[in-house]
């Protein structure tokens, strides 16, 4: 498996299981195939409704001496509803209680967007806060005090733009090591790619697959699908590979961790199969030919009528 180094002598492994869409009931089974098959890294969040799953699964592995905790990097995320400086350590100790483990890998701000307390996932404009309400560098803050306390070793965002990436960075005292955002050939993002690269903050990507699996209110009728994609399954055939294989050696070749998700235990292992997986300088240049800026997860879901948020804000485009 493929590390990538982080400050302070850490490393984190390339490829992770993703666990967005994993069904209670169906995820603890994919992480304890997924740790059985060799994958070392889980990324997880609250919001996705399947931590205690993901915790069972983690202490059954290390109860049977599969792994130990020092063996898995596991990522947790900070939802929109507990921004509050206040709520933030509390927030975090109940990741920790459901994955059954004393600390955290990594611990993520999930969305540049504020819910009020009270409030799982807004719907309506009264249920969101403008994000100037709660300042990021507060809630920041409040993230660094848990580094401090050991609750987790690094932290990051998720989703930021460069233009809040970098706010960040320059505000912070413990600089954030990691963005995960969408990234994909059809959202290749080099311009935040070389802002990281030059700052030292590791990207992840998501929905490396093109998320096809996930909820349909979040989908478009007419969105592309980048496994038919004629480009990717071209290159997976002169390799005898998959077309996902292919989409996420193309992520491990920009040095970007990537996290697929599923449930499948096949899957699983053809997904973690993709490290071995070598694509060449023509592969790179015709997949390079495919950006198209486009996201399959857009965050049009954060604004119903009255929301203070756009999408044009949100991505600074």
């Amino acid at each position: 498996m493929q590390h990538y180094p982080l400050p302070e002598g850490g490393v984190i492994p390339a490829l992770g299981l993703g666990t967005w869409k994993s069904a209670p009931g169906k995820v603890t089974m994919a992480v304890e195939e997924a740790i059985t098959a060799g994958y070392r890294h889980i990324d997880c969040a609250p919001i996705y409704g399947n931590e205690p799953e993901v915790g069972a699964a983690v202490a059954k592995a290390i109860a049977a001496k599969t792994v130990s905790r020092q063996d898995l990097w596991l990522t947790s995320k900070l939802w929109n509803n507990a921004h509050d400086p206040d709520l933030v350590q509390s927030a975090l100790e109940k990741t920790l209680v459901d994955l059954q483990v004393d600390y955290l890998d990594l611990y993520l701000i999930h969305w540049p967007v504020l819910f009020r307390s009270d409030i799982m996932f807004a719907r309506r404009g009264d249920e969101y806060l403008p994000l100037d309400r709660i300042p990021i560098i507060d809630t920041w803050q409040a993230l660094e005090a848990c580094v401090a306390k050991g609750l987790t070793r690094y932290i990051g965002v998720c989703n930021f733009s460069i233009k809040k990436l970098d706010d960040l960075y320059r505000k912070a005292i413990i600089r954030p090591v990691n963005n995960q955002i969408e990234l994909h050939p059809y959202l290749q993002q080099q311009e935040m790619v070389e802002y990281c690269r030059s700052n030292n903050i590791l990207l992840t990507a998501y929905a490396p697959l093109g998320s096809g699996d996930r909820p349909k209110g979040m989908k478009k009728s007419d969105e592309p699908s980048l496994l038919d994609n004629p480009v990717i399954q071209r290159v997976a055939a002169r390799h005898k590979a998959s077309p996902g294989q292919v989409l996420l050696s193309w992520g491990l070749a920009r040095k970007t961790v990537v996290i697929p998700k599923s449930v499948n235990p096949q899957r699983i292992r053809e997904n973690l199969a993709a490290t071995g997986l070598v694509l060449d300088a023509g592969d790179l240049e015709e997949i390079a030919t495919l950006e198209r800026g486009y996201r399959f997860v857009d965050g049009s879901f954060f604004q119903p009528p009255g929301s203070p948020y756009t999408q044009k804000e949100l991505w600074d485009e």
